[in-house]
């Protein structure tokens, strides 16, 4: 006696009476994707509005170059979008810096053509070929303020800035660590992001104790939850955080 119960095979047309089961099941499945890819997203942070600014157009600044820890330009002649008197951190095209090219020129005073990247009052502006986009002009720039905020113990997460300030949403914690380490390695300037506002900065260009690029203890603490100590200074309207590798300690 053979068993006439419907069977499922692939190849063959679906038994009309397991259809609705089918049709069911996909359902289901579908709907509970949709359902837990809701949740997940709505846990995130939100990325906030950082973006390149394409829709600005190419800003083309005047300023003072400052190439230590990472280079910045203190601008002079700015834009309508671009302020006079504003500190601007440098990057180039992709995961790298302008640094090799920057620490040539001959001049303290230069012009810089590139997009600007802005998240909140992180400001930044790309430089695609800085060697033809970064270029000395004469002249003698103002010298630059320069203050001591203190030192100070602060908590909050090392991020490379050019991805924090758009280049990436949200550019930050652990699922960005890869990708912030090879940016900070390639030459962009890394930031410190802190848990609250010291001396009304939200972030600050962050660097080793001794002003130089970030060593290897601190790099390898990118996209950590850590506090650390260190001296912050004021550099135009950037806020410098010169970090003592051996304060870190790791947060839960």
């Amino acid at each position: 006696m053979s068993d006439k119960r419907p069977f499922f095979v692939g190849y063959l047309p679906t038994p009309r009476e397991l259809r609705l089961l089918l049709i069911s099941v996909a359902v289901a499945a579908i709907t509970a994707f949709v359902v837990a890819a809701w949740a997940v997203g709505t846990t995130q942070d939100n990325p906030g509005d950082g973006r390149l600014r394409f829709d600005l157009g190419r800003q083309t600044i005047v300023g003072v170059l400052e190439t230590s820890p990472y280079p910045m330009v203190h601008v002079t002649h700015g834009t309508d979008v671009i302020a006079t008197g504003e500190t601007l951190m440098l990057a180039g095209a992709g995961k790298f810096g302008v640094e090799p090219h920057a620490s040539r020129v001959d001049s303290p005073v230069v012009e810089v053509t590139g997009v600007l990247l802005n998240r909140g009052d992180i400001r930044m502006l790309q430089v695609p070929n800085p060697r033809r986009n970064l270029k000395a002009i004469d002249g003698e720039g103002p010298s630059v303020n320069s203050k001591n905020l203190g030192r100070w113990r602060l908590a909050g997460e090392i991020c490379d800035g050019k991805c924090l300030a758009g280049a990436m949403r949200p550019g930050r914690g652990i699922a960005h660590k890869a990708c912030a380490e090879l940016c900070i390695e390639g030459g962009v300037p890394p930031v410190f992001v802190t848990t609250q506002p010291v001396a009304d900065h939200e972030f600050m260009l962050i660097a080793n104790g001794d002003g130089e690029p970030l060593n290897s203890e601190l790099l390898e603490k990118v996209g950590v939850y850590i506090s650390l100590e260190g001296e912050l200074i004021q550099r135009g309207s950037l806020a410098v955080f010169l970090a003592n590798h051996e304060s870190i300690e790791v947060l839960p």
